[in-house]
């Protein structure tokens, strides 16, 4: 015999959501819509990330932030929802509504995809101004003689940024899946831009070398330090599950016993041994502008771990550590 649904028992099994989702496209336009949902009672942030792309095909998940609304004139963080949670664990006690608002990201790329492209591009740059007639073709008609020094140089760039592709590939584990497009380009215009200026000099018929016992000492300190960054990022690995999750910890051991970011500790000086090596201009211009995005990316790391790890509640309080810069900073 046939069974019928009855609809207290679909009550049940169903449990209506009405989210009235407030869309910025980026700027500060608003638009608003009411958007109706019928959801399991267990439904995901994800599932409603999901149905959003179903309703318009361009809000992608990664693209979406959805964010619980803040009172008028707060000035608080805007609560983001993870999209492993439940939609009921962000509902106002036993009610069945919520609302959530909805910010377009814009176009999104992976973080792995924008690391690549940021690399490659000195990558293989930096080996043109070496191996090819460049300087001919700017106007340089003399012979050009290759010191060892270019030489060695070529080598330890090449290996910095294979270091880093092969790195972003198989060792870092982000904690946000993906970054505007536009960073891409962004961040390409900055390395790719140094790279050449960077080659140009190092690479240029008229460069005088320095010593070779300056040379050694450079080149010595900075192959060190790369070294010390590479396992510096593997213990950072560790912090992490691998799909990227786990949360701020204290990080622990080695060179991080002392420097809260010693993976950018090690980044900086492994460029100081390059320039002390090679000393031109370009890389010095470069080793300045790169210690002072790495120190503001430190000053907030090391500020958020301070307020996060405060002593109280049961939570470990955050040791004294040099911020980035021993025994500077």
């Amino acid at each position: 015999m046939t069974q019928y649904v009855t609809p207290l028992v679909l009550f049940e099994i169903f449990q209506f959501h009405f989210l009235f989702v407030s869309l910025e496209n980026g700027g500060k336009e608003r638009f608003n819509f009411c958007l109706f949902i019928v959801l399991i009672l267990q439904a995901t942030v994800a599932e409603l990330q999901e149905a959003i792309h179903k309703r318009t095909k361009k809000f992608y998940p990664s693209r979406q932030r959805l964010t619980l609304p803040l009172p008028p004139g707060s000035k608080e963080r805007p609560t983001i929802l993870n999209y492993k949670k439940s939609l009921k664990d962000y509902c106002d006690g036993n009610s069945g509504n919520l609302i959530v608002v909805f910010k377009d990201l814009g176009p999104q790329v992976s973080y792995r995809t924008l690391f690549f492209f940021e690399y490659i591009g000195p990558l293989l740059l930096y080996p043109i101004f070496y191996y090819f007639p460049v300087y001919q073709f700017l106007g340089f008609k003399g012979e050009r003689v290759i010191h060892p020094v270019q030489t060695y140089a070529l080598y330890y760039w090449c290996f910095h940024y294979f270091k880093r592709i092969m790195e972003t590939f198989f060792v870092h584990r982000f904690s946000h899946a993906t970054s505007p497009v536009s960073n891409v380009f962004r961040n390409c215009a900055y390395y790719w831009t140094f790279g050449s200026y960077i080659a140009y000099y190092v690479n240029h018929p008229l460069y005088s070398p320095v010593s070779d016992l300056q040379m050694k000492i450079g080149f010595g300190f900075g192959v060190l330090c790369q070294i010390s960054n590479f396992y510096c990022h593997i213990l950072l690995k560790n912090l992490r599950s691998p799909d990227g999750t786990g949360g701020y910890q204290i990080p622990r051991g080695f060179l991080f016993n002392i420097v809260t970011c010693a993976n950018y500790t090690t980044e900086i000086y492994q460029w100081l041994g390059f320039n002390i090596a090679t000393q031109t201009v370009a890389g010095y211009i470069f080793l300045v502008v790169a210690f002072f995005i790495m120190t503001n990316w430190a000053l907030a790391k090391h500020l958020r771990l301070k307020k996060l790890f405060d002593g109280k509640d049961g939570k470990p309080k955050y040791p004294c550590r040099w911020i980035i810069l021993p025994p500077f900073l």
